[in-house]
């Protein structure tokens, strides 16, 4: 474990959920929840946990003013809400988890307990989509990496609008970019746990901020990107399109055990930690200027 972190445990419905924290080195610091993929099946020990070493949210966090949290998903998975991880199965209660880790870090490092920014891939983006819906007025922004919106989870409304950050490959064979279902089937073969695709993510967040202007579409040699802006409390959603991308967090290598694996394929054009910090940074408003009313 590295030295700059500190390990916590809660017991949350009786489970010990672990979690380990870079603190912040100033008062009143935004807190980012750092949520990693599936690993339930892995045979691999981490030494600290993965997502230290795969964003580079800790690298720059003395820089950006922040602490850092990286929750432990129970069994290695999250029960984001789609039914099929083992956690989902188990009925373990995420969103009480995270809630408690944010609590701890405010109650131990005076964190800002409602300018919590959310950011996961794959099973951890999931996840995101699901705390930001639940957990709206403590998440002004939330990004989600290889992870569509999960369709068991589109009757729920969020008190307040989020700012969304979504990240996915084009190429990317796990989490499609058009979306589709886990690959965790039913008894029968039937398939489970639908995620919608990045635009239809997209539109969704879009409708549930209100956002009402087009801001616009930047492309390059490698991604393409669009914003729309002019949501309830100044809120944002921007969908990037990584041309060629795999089920990978762009500016960071795979580990060289990945590397042969289906959809390994990584962009180093950005760091997505860097841009999903800057993205945020303008965006982590009080709660009560992004609550949501009731619509006609």
């Amino acid at each position: 474990m590295s030295d700059e972190l500190v390990t916590g445990e809660l017991a949350i419905d009786g489970l010990a959920r672990s979690f380990a924290v870079r603190p912040p080195r100033v008062p009143n610091a935004p807190l980012v929840l750092v949520l990693h993929g599936n690993h339930s099946g892995s045979a691999r020990t981490y030494t600290r946990p993965i997502m230290y070493d795969w964003t580079s949210f800790a690298a720059h966090a003395d820089e950006w003013g922040i602490a850092v949290a990286y929750p432990d998903g129970h069994g290695g998975c999250w029960a984001d809400g789609r039914g099929v991880t083992a956690a989902d199965e188990a009925g373990v209660d995420d969103v009480s988890f995270l809630h408690a880790v944010i609590d701890w870090c405010a109650d131990r490092f005076g964190a800002a307990p409602d300018r919590t920014l959310v950011a996961g891939i794959s099973n951890g983006a999931f996840m995101s989509h699901r705390f930001a819906v639940e957990a709206a007025d403590r998440v002004p922004v939330f990004a989600a990496v290889a992870g569509g919106f999960p369709a068991a989870l589109l009757d729920m409304r969020p008190t307040h609008a989020v700012s969304a950050m979504l990240i996915n490959g084009d190429t990317d064979p796990i989490q499609p970019i058009t979306g589709g279902h886990s690959r965790h089937y039913g008894a029968n073969g039937e398939p489970r746990g639908r995620t919608l695709g990045l635009l239809e993510t997209a539109r969704h967040w879009q409708a549930l901020d209100r956002c009402r202007h087009d801001g616009g579409t930047i492309t390059t040699e490698h991604s393409g990107r669009h914003t729309m802006t002019g949501g309830v409390g100044g809120t944002q959603v921007t969908a990037w399109t990584v041309f060629a991308g795999g089920h990978t967090w762009p500016g960071t290598p795979v580990p060289a055990e990945w590397a042969d694996s289906p959809g390994a394929a990584v962009t180093t054009e950005f760091d997505a930690a860097e841009q999903i910090y800057h993205f945020a940074h303008p965006l982590l408003t009080p709660p009560a200027t992004r609550k949501l009313t009731p619509t006609a």
